[in-house]
């Protein structure tokens, strides 16, 4: 019982104390990244408009893809389905063969 009456007797002790005589910890600032300094990529996904896009994909990604799109959500604040709009738009317009070989297709169908 002794024991804890001194040890609250050394924290009031303590607290009495001039501010002089207690240093100040020194604090660690963290940087968060500004959305001004994010790559221009970042720019263009959080620019691009998905607001009309009404139809809807069902896409599967394997662990690791899937995670990694989770902590792209959670370090650049960009949706999922905007950026996967927006890479299946790219992949489509860097590689136009991809649409001739739809439109050989549709063709097919219609005879």
């Amino acid at each position: 019982m002794n024991e804890i009456k001194s040890l609250a007797d050394q924290i009031r002790g303590k607290i009495n104390q001039p501010e002089a005589q207690v240093a100040p910890k020194p604090v660690a600032v963290k940087k968060k990244q500004n959305k001004a300094e994010a790559p221009e990529i970042v720019e263009l996904l959080r620019g691009y408009d998905i607001s009309g896009h009404k139809s809807m994909v069902h896409a599967r990604f394997d662990a690791q893809t899937a995670q990694m799109l989770h902590y792209f959500k959670m370090a650049t604040g960009v949706e999922v389905t905007r950026l996967v709009a927006y890479s299946v738009r790219q992949l489509f317009e860097q590689h136009p063969e991809l649409k001739i070989i739809i439109k050989q297709y549709i063709q097919q169908l219609e005879l």
